[in-house]
């Protein structure tokens, strides 16, 4: 038996491995597809893609080994049937549940490790990648002067060049304003050719410019005449020589992220999930006295007797004033001035309701979105286990194996359970449903899918015959003629 598992699980470590690098290239490849534009054109380092690229990937493991899981366990299992393994282990009296049990073991330590992963590894790989994606955010891109165009780049200046050289080190017909003086096109200057370059520190660029001229309009000295004098400079050779700014990367610190969701492990997100909680009491608080205090004159009519952050102060009747004996007693314009009053005082706190209101909605999406990140934490390391549940028996009922038809299968399965957890996630953030049931949704519906399909594979029972669904159907969904019928011929008999 001991051979038997080792057969096993040497079968399943190979293609679990293939099967987690691609899910990792894909699933790097989906994502640096949406911040392609962030990272081109901004003169990075190997090492600073490379850097960008591990945190990625570290935050993207715990996508990768649900999938990695479902896929080599139907290429698994699949391979073992189509090869006709399973039915010889079958006829020699062993169960799947004992073929299945070696790698159900390993399933049990890869959700334990993903679990540790992304407790304590992940936050810290999500702080790096999000302070070195806003540091790469703020970088300039680098100066590419096109033919024709002008560039605006180079902070003072605006750059259009003619043509350009094969390899791009020379420059004709270059035009330049000059905007350091922040007055406007008034300084132009036009030269043959020239050659540009940048430090290497990218701090600083010398624009070396060849038989040329500098046209300069001069202020008035009669603005009641409105004649502009200019000046002309012709010059062989010129350099000009200015400061960049933003073209090198200036890291952020990552102490400046760590109370974001996905940068806390569990015991953090504990406690920031408590001091959020008692935040949110106390703004329910000042929601629920200004909802109490209708007092609009501010005349003091109401009292708090005590005060206590988290229990509603107690609203105690001072006194008693009769509105209509007062209006009546009251002027025209007093009246006026009262209405008016009790008019804005209502406006205002019928805004600053409102805008608790807001406060409140905007903190219960915050504390949901730490109680989010605390289940997932839980469930991605259950869905391995929940994966080879349904990966295993699909293998050994479709009996194909290669990367066919188990990558179409695992796919389509994948999609569909990150549109439920997804889904799922999305109900509990805006509390339509509880934390538990939105974030848990999806393991609650491939948990028993998996042991129905195991329980099918075990049994040999068909589950991919088209002709027995069809049958099975008939049966449910018989006439009432035909219940009949058969009634009166089991009595016949």
């Amino acid at each position: 038996m001991k051979r038997l598992h080792l057969y096993i699980i040497k079968s399943f470590i190979g293609p679990f491995f293939v099967t987690l690098v691609i899910s990792l290239f894909v699933l790097l490849m989906q994502f640096l597809w949406v911040y392609l534009d962030e990272l081109v054109g901004k003169g990075l380092e190997i090492s600073v893609i490379l850097e960008f690229i591990v945190y990625t990937m570290a935050m993207l493991m715990t996508n990768a080994l649900p999938l990695a899981m479902l896929l080599a366990s139907i290429m698994t299992f699949g391979d073992l049937g189509e090869n006709n393994e399973l039915l010889a282990m079958k006829a020699a009296g062993i169960s799947l549940y004992r073929i299945m049990k070696p790698v159900i073991v390993l399933s049990i330590f890869l959700s334990i490790g993903s679990f540790y992963f992304y407790n304590n590894v992940i936050p810290i790989s999500y702080k790096k990648l999000i302070a070195l994606m806003s540091s790469i955010r703020q970088l300039r891109p680098e100066i590419i002067v096109k033919e024709g165009v002008f560039s605006n780049d180079i902070d003072n200046y605006s750059i259009k060049v003619g043509k350009k050289s094969d390899n791009g080190n020379m420059l004709y017909d270059i035009m330049i304003y000059d905007h350091t003086e922040d007055k406007g096109n008034t300084t132009v200057t036009i030269a043959d050719s020239g050659t540009m370059k940048i430090t290497k520190d990218k701090k600083y660029m010398i624009l070396n410019l060849f038989t040329g001229r500098t046209y300069s309009e001069m202020q008035p000295r009669d603005r009641q005449k409105m004649t502009f004098p200019s000046r002309t400079d012709e010059f062989k050779e010129q350099s000009i020589f200015t400061v960049l700014q933003g073209m090198e990367l200036e890291r952020k610190d990552e102490s400046v992220f760590r109370n974001q969701n996905r940068a806390l492990n569990n015991s953090q997100i504990i406690y920031f999930v408590d001091s959020l909680g008692r935040e949110l009491e106390r703004q329910r608080i000042a929601n629920a006295l200004m909802l109490s205090y209708i007092s609009p004159l501010n005349t003091g009519i109401f009292k708090l007797t005590r005060k206590d952050t988290l229990k509603l102060p107690e609203i105690k009747l001072v006194r008693y004033s009769d509105v209509d004996s007062i209006m009546t007693k009251s002027t025209a314009q007093e009246r006026t001035n009262i209405i008016n009053a009790a008019l804005n005082s209502a406006r205002n706190n019928a805004r600053a309701i409102q805008q608790s209101d807001e406060m409140i909605v905007t903190s219960v999406r915050s504390l949901n979105r730490f109680g989010i990140e605390w289940h997932k934490k839980y469930t991605f390391a259950v869905a391995c286990l929940v994966f080879l549940f349904i990966g295993a028996p699909l293998g050994a009922l479709i009996r194909k194996g290669g990367l066919g038809m188990p990558l179409v299968i695992s796919v389509l399965l994948f999609i569909f359970y990150w549109i439920i957890t997804t889904t799922g996630e999305k109900f509990s953030r805006e509390s339509v449903a509880s934390l538990w049931q939105g974030v848990w949704f999806s393991t609650f519906i491939f948990l028993p899918a998996g042991i129905f399909l195991t329980y099918k594979a075990a049994n040999d029972s068909v589950v991919f015959n088209v002709g027995a669904w069809v049958d099975f159907f008939k049966k449910i969904f018989k006439s009432k003629k035909e219940k009949e019928k058969e009634n009166q011929d089991k009595l016949l008999q």
